[in-house]
């Protein structure tokens, strides 16, 4: 058992990838088997592609990937489902065939030699090894300053999240054994992750340019993220439209208290604009607070329904077929004629 090492699964989730994935694949595959010419991991370890509902050729690229080599697998999601949901899906798929996992994109961008460094920790003995971008000089200046803003808003919001991690990192099975009893709809990893708990530390890598293809994460899918991430993982807003309605609604009695006064000693000058703008401030205050609270109310309503977060509908290493009624049941005719032909051959002996 001492040259026993561990069995890796590199979880990539791809949607519409079929421009930067033949360029990306065998970068991976040598990655593996330098891993493990290093004897750092078993040479079963494999590559494992998730297809995210494509609708292009990224199906069709994985199944020829994997009859090219033993080492890539795939799973197809039944539709279209999000980045979070995939990498679920794969990290679900791994936990009980392999030792360790290391999520990445597919687009070539995180920079791929950081698996090193994150195996070597693993082996020092730490379950959880996030990845962590050391730098953002590739980034907009638009992008650069709502990303770092962003994670500094979620740790003041109490969630425990690393800095400029994204879904970068190594998970032990041990790990996703029970990072699998986290059932919410609603999920945010990067927030999950810490949660779970176990010994965990970082390594630091370079970002670089998407090598090919275009990046899905518009403007306002980060927006949708960031703000999943917040209600997901704080009732933080919740609090403060708590605390601001309350300091409000103190300046409202001392507003009506001056009203009042203002009204018996005969000082009141009639105004239309004061009252509109009162009225404007505190409405857009109102429906602010009711879309927030709103977002909350809706994440429960989903978690109520404890609808599936992925549906597997094809596997390359599972080979099905349609089964219509007709065929299904010259199949149980012919199994029932066996059964009588082992018995009267069982009887003549």
């Amino acid at each position: 058992m001492d040259n026993a090492k561990p069995l890796l699964w590199i979880v990539i989730p791809c949607y519409n990838e079929e421009d930067v994935l033949p360029i990306t694949a065998p970068v991976f595959l040598d990655k593996l088997n330098e891993l493990a010419t290093k004897d750092m991991i078993s040479m079963n370890s494999r590559i494992l592609f998730v297809d995210d509902g494509s609708k292009d050729s990224t199906w069709k690229i994985i199944n020829d990937l994997t009859d090219s080599d033993e080492h890539f697998l795939g799973i197809r999601q039944s539709r279209n489902r999000g980045h979070q949901n995939a990498v679920v899906a794969g990290l679900m798929e791994a936990k009980d065939n392999c030792d360790i996992t290391i999520s990445i994109d597919c687009d070539g961008q995180d920079d791929i030699n950081a698996m090193n460094d994150m195996v070597t920790e693993y082996l020092n003995g730490y379950e959880i090894v996030y990845g962590v971008r050391s730098k953002r000089d590739t980034d907009t200046f638009f992008k650069r300053v709502t990303a770092q803003g962003f994670y500094k808003l979620m740790n003041s919001m109490g969630a425990e999240v690393i800095y400029n991690h994204a879904d970068y990192r190594l998970v032990s099975s041990m790990v996703l054994q029970h990072f699998a009893d986290f059932e919410e709809v609603n999920i945010f990893l990067r927030g999950m992750f810490p949660l779970v708990g176990f010994r965990s530390t970082s390594v630091y890598y370079e970002r670089n340019e998407r090598i090919a293809g275009e990046s899905h994460y518009p403007l306002r899918k980060m927006l949708a993220l960031a703000f999943d991430g917040i209600t997901s993982m704080s009732v933080k807003p919740v609090n403060f439209i708590t605390g601001f309605g309350a300091i409000v609604g103190i300046f409202g009695v001392i507003g009506v208290i001056w009203a009042v006064i203002e009204s018996i000693t005969g000082h009141t000058v009639a105004g239309w604009a004061s009252l509109v703008c009162i009225i404007c401030v505190l409405g857009g205050i109102q429906l602010v607070s009711l879309g927030i609270i709103g977002g909350y109310v809706g994440k429960t309503y989903m978690e109520a329904k404890h609808r599936p977060r992925y549906i597997i509908s094809e596997r390359t290493w599972v080979h099905t077929r349609r089964i219509y009624i007709e065929e299904k049941n010259a199949i149980t005719e012919d199994e029932s004629n066996n059964r009588e032909n082992r018995k009267d051959t069982g009887e003549q002996k």
